[in-house]
């Protein structure tokens, strides 16, 4: 009997997660009672930030010791815990790489109890920000350019990291250009915004109970995002029924006092430069500011510390961070991240046999590379490079390093020839202007988007010459978004993108090179062949209009191939589909496949399930994603995936209603390996109160 996966187990995905089943009307009795105690400087004194710098890596906001309101402690956190070390994960874009929830959610466990032992409560993560355009400085920091994948590991890693600690997904929202982010207007229409840039917001409130929400520098349709009542207050808290408190991001996130709160804006981080006593009295004493307004985002803030009892947390012993258990889930995490891009001739997994001789070429070999230094940076104690890992995998003689080398000959020697290339935070990450030093330490540097999506010329160069005086060449692509190899590709032997790995990355690559890992992923993001296929990128851009298109489905409409698709991946076997079947409920769809591993390896297959809406009377793209599952396989082995699709996924934004609506048209449902090799598996007709299969 073959076994059965779920592919999205929502029991599973948000056990533990103390957000969810709060008894809130029991809560606001006790903000009732505290909030008459309270003084005007005491309410004040919640609604800000209470230092500009970190103290042991955490900001405090609030808090008071006479009404035993305790502080929140906030950190970063979208890979790690930012204070002192801790177990830097591989970059969230390289997680979604998995394609596995449950493992991020084992993610978002580890990082949650590493920032509580550390004497943090409030995690600055996730970053689920769309990837729009993969030469966004800070892509690594998310996961992915489709809201339904995006969505699905957001939730996963808020629920984990709600069993220890509040999570504050970010920014609200369209923060997808960094260099310009502090005066860029994102403009966008009611339905471009409900269906593309906000779901994976709103799974994140609705199904995973987010405690809180932080806003975005940029502004949406010239307004700022900190003083946007259209988000922060009738999306947010009328439509989705949010019950947390909004924090601004750092300095910038706040440009006004009583906009901002009229707006939702609950805390200003992190400290009060415009939520100051002498601006929030004025504003009281102009009419600007009513006082109930004060109370409201007093009791926004209260709510949540009564709700999660933060004056009953325990901390957890300091030996829990960097743990042995950590480490491996780091590894287990930057192998499943890894994406086998080519493999000519299966010429990896190298087999180590007596006499094998190795060239590792390029400084990323063992440079530490763990992704950019803003205020996503970690720090672990130890970290496994490329070079570390081949050390550890293979006997030390067999292996010969060239970081920098003249003598290309040498090459000629060796069996194979492995280079290691990529970017580093100096090409791309969160832009800090007064930082922008070339930092090698600890220090906040550099970053920025990317104008090129091609490697740096000296990299490509290192390529050409490698495949000039090599039999066989092995590249490892380093870096957290699409980078485009159309110039190389067809020289080099095999392709891994790595992304950037983590701690424990170069013993996950080299254990996945030698064959003793096949837990490969599929890509988050397409490759386009060049910047061409895509839409015109300003990264000094003021204005920024969004619409239903990017990604797969701009390439889709513009009729592009491109180099790879998204969720294109191979593996060291192969992997079969068959037997599709979908069953309907009265709010939705059952959609059984069976997948078989037909090599002779194990491994894991990741189908994916698309739906095109057809004959519609509105635009629609060609397909969009709508489920997805990974399946690990031994050889041989054969299991059924079970995806749940509900009508509501199926819904259109009707901008002229100001609602959602299941149109009556045909969907048709799609099963695949990646967004461009698909089967249809039936057509559905609504016609407006029935479903029945076949086509219009």
């Amino acid at each position: 009997m073959s076994k059965r996966i779920k592919a999205f187990d929502h029991d599973a995905v948000h056990a533990g997660n103390r957000g969810l089943g709060i008894d809130y009307d029991a809560v606001e009795q006790q903000v009732d009672a505290l909030l008459v105690k309270m003084t005007q400087q005491q309410k004040f004194n919640e609604l800000r930030g209470r230092q500009k710098s970190p103290i042991d890596g955490l900001y405090c906001a609030g808090g008071d010791d006479a009404l035993a309101i305790t502080a929140f402690k906030m950190v970063d956190g979208p890979r790690g815990a930012r204070t002192g070390t801790a177990t830097a994960f591989p970059v969230a874009i390289a997680r979604a790489a998995s394609f596995d929830v449950m493992l991020e959610r084992r993610v978002g466990l580890a990082i949650g109890l590493e920032v509580a032992a550390k004497g943090g409560n409030v995690l600055l993560a996730p970053t689920i920000n769309l990837l729009r355009h993969p030469g966004w400085g800070r892509a690594q920091e998310t996961y992915s350019e489709d809201s339904h994948h995006m969505g699905a590991m957001a939730a996963a890693f808020v629920s984990g990291v709600q069993n220890y600690v509040l999570a504050s997904p970010k920014h609200l929202a369209l923060n997808n250009l960094e260099n310009t982010r502090f005066d860029l207007s994102a403009n966008i229409g009611p339905r471009a915004l409900h269906e593309v840039y906000l779901p994976h917001f709103k799974r994140c409130v609705i199904e995973a109970g987010a405690a809180s929400i932080m806003s975005a520098y940029n502004k949406v349709n010239d307004i700022y995002s900190g003083e946007q009542p259209w988000l922060l207050d009738h999306i947010l808290r009328q439509d989705w029924g949010f019950k947390g408190f909004v924090e601004s991001d750092w300095f910038l996130g706040t440009r006004s006092t009583a906009p901002s709160l009229n707006a939702g804006m609950d805390i200003e981080m992190p400290t009060g430069f415009r939520y100051s006593d002498e601006k929030l009295q004025q504003a009281l004493a102009t009419g600007e500011l009513q006082q109930s307004t004060i109370d409201r985002s007093v009791r926004r803030v209260l709510r949540q510390k009564l709700a999660w009892q933060l004056d009953q947390f325990s901390q957890p012993s300091a030996d829990i961070v960097e743990c042995a258990a950590h480490r491996s889930l780091a590894e287990d995490v930057a192998a499943q991240s890894l994406v086998l891009l080519k493999n000519s001739e299966q010429i990896l997994p190298l087999a180590d046999r007596p006499g094998l001789k190795i060239a590792l070429v390029g400084d990323l070999a063992e440079q530490i590379n763990l992704g950019d230094r803003g205020s996503s940076f970690v720090t672990s104690t130890a970290v496994s490079t490329i070079k570390d890992g081949l050390e550890e995998v293979i006997e030390l003689s067999q292996i010969n390093f060239y970081p920098e080398t003249d003598d290309w000959t040498a090459l000629e020697r060796a069996d194979v020839t492995v280079v290691a290339v990529g970017l580093t935070y100096r090409d791309e990450g969160e832009f800090i202007p007064n930082m922008q030093a070339e930092a090698d330490g600890g220090d906040l540097a550099r970053g920025g988007d990317r104008t090129q999506l091609a490697l740096p010329e000296h990299q490509r160069q290192l390529i050409e010459r490698a495949t000039q005086h090599s039999s066989k060449v092995v590249v490892l692509l380093q870096g957290g978004s699409a980078i485009t190899v159309g110039d190389w590709i067809d020289s080099v032997d095999a392709l891994i993108m790595t992304w950037y790995p983590g701690c424990e990355g170069g013993r996950a690559i080299a254990r996945t090179v030698f064959g003793q890992r096949n837990d490969f992923g599929r890509l988050p993001v397409s490759i386009p062949t060049g910047a061409q296929q895509l839409m015109p990128w300003d990264v000094s851009a003021l204005e920024l209009n969004h619409d239903l298109l990017h990604g797969y489905r701009y390439l889709d409409h513009h009729q592009h191939t491109p180099a790879f698709a998204f969720g294109f991946g191979l593996s060291y076997t192969q992997f079969e589909l068959s037997q599709g079947q979908v069953r309907r409920s009265q709010t939705g769809f059952t959609i059984e496949v069976t997948v078989t591993n037909t090599g002779t390896v194990a491994g894991a297959a990741v189908p994916q399930l698309y739906v095109s809406a057809r004959e519609s009377a509105v635009f629609r793209v060609k397909k969009e994603l709508k489920g997805f599952g990974r399946v690990p396989l031994a050889a041989g082995e054969q299991a059924v995936l079970e995806i749940e699709l509900a009508d509501q996924e199926l819904h259109y934004y009707d901008e002229e209603r100001s609602e959602w609506v299941l149109e009556h048209c045909c969907y048709q449902l799609q099963i695949g390996q990646c967004s461009q090799s698909l089967v249809p598996l039936s057509d559905w007709l609504f016609d407006g109160r029935n479903w029945r299969t076949g086509k219009m």
